[in-house]
C-alpha cells in the first residue's frame, strides 16, 4: 500500500514539473538574435537582433520551421488552415548572407502567429527599410510582442498576439512602431509610428 502511495505521489510530482515547465519564460541567446520565449503562450514575448545582411542571396528552398527539444514552442499545427502566418521576428532576409544563419531564423523560437496581411505587407516593407538603413550604419531592433489585449488562444494551444511594438535604433535615433495583429489599413509604415 505504501509503495502505491509513493508511486502515485511520484506521478503527481512528475506531472506538476511538466506543467511548470510549460509555463517557463526563457531567455535564449540564439547567436544571431536573442528571444524571451513563453512556453505558456507558445510564442516569443521579446526579440532583439542586429541586421547582419543587407543584400543576401541565399535561398530558403528546403527550409521550414523547426521545434526545439528543450523548449515547448508552437508547431506546424498552430498555423494550419487559418489566417496566421509563421511570422519571422528576426527576418530571414536580414540573415540570408549565409545558409547557417538563414536556417537559424527558422526556429519556432523566432516565429509568431502573425496576421498574413500584416506579415506580407507593411511589416515586410519595414523590414526592407531596416536593411536599407543597415547599408550605412548599425541597426538594432527590439520587438515586444503584445499580449495585453486582443489575444486569443487557438484550439491547438498557442496564443495569438494582439500586436507588435518594434523599436529601430540607428545613428543615435530611435523609431518606435506599433502594429495591431490584424489586416493593416495601410501599407505605409509611417502611419504606425508611435515615437520618432
Amino acid at each position: 500500500m505504501r509503495l502505491i502511495a509513493i508511486t502515485i505521489a511520484s506521478i503527481f510530482l512528475l506531472s506538476l514539473n511538466t506543467v511548470d515547465n510549460k509555463k517557463r519564460e526563457i531567455k535564449v541567446d540564439a547567436g544571431i538574435y536573442t528571444v524571451l520565449y513563453s512556453e505558456a503562450l507558445e510564442q516569443p514575448k521579446e526579440v532583439w537582433y542586429t541586421v547582419e545582411c543587407t543584400d543576401g542571396k541565399v535561398s530558403r528552398k528546403g527550409m521550414d520551421f523547426y521545434t526545439n527539444d528543450s523548449i515547448y514552442t508552437s508547431s506546424q499545427e498552430d498555423y494550419e488552415n487559418n489566417e496566421w502566418d509563421k511570422g519571422h521576428m528576426a527576418p530571414a532576409a536580414d540573415f540570408s548572407c549565409e545558409r547557417t544563419t538563414l536556417y537559424q531564423t527558422f526556429s519556432y523560437l523566432n516565429c509568431s502567429l502573425q496576421h498574413q496581411d500584416l506579415n506580407r505587407g507593411v511589416w515586410r516593407l519595414l523590414e526592407a527599410r531596416e536593411r536599407e538603413l543597415a547599408k550605412k550604419t548599425d541597426v538594432e531592433i527590439h520587438i515586444i510582442v503584445d499580449f495585453t489585449k486582443g489575444t486569443k488562444k487557438l484550439p491547438s494551444g498557442a496564443t495569438v498576439p494582439g500586436g507588435y511594438r518594434k523599436e529601430i535604433k540607428y545613428s543615435g535615433k530611435t523609431e518606435v512602431y506599433y502594429f495591431k495583429n490584424e489586416k493593416p489599413s495601410s501599407n505605409s509604415f509611417d502611419k504606425y509610428i508611435v515615437k520618432n
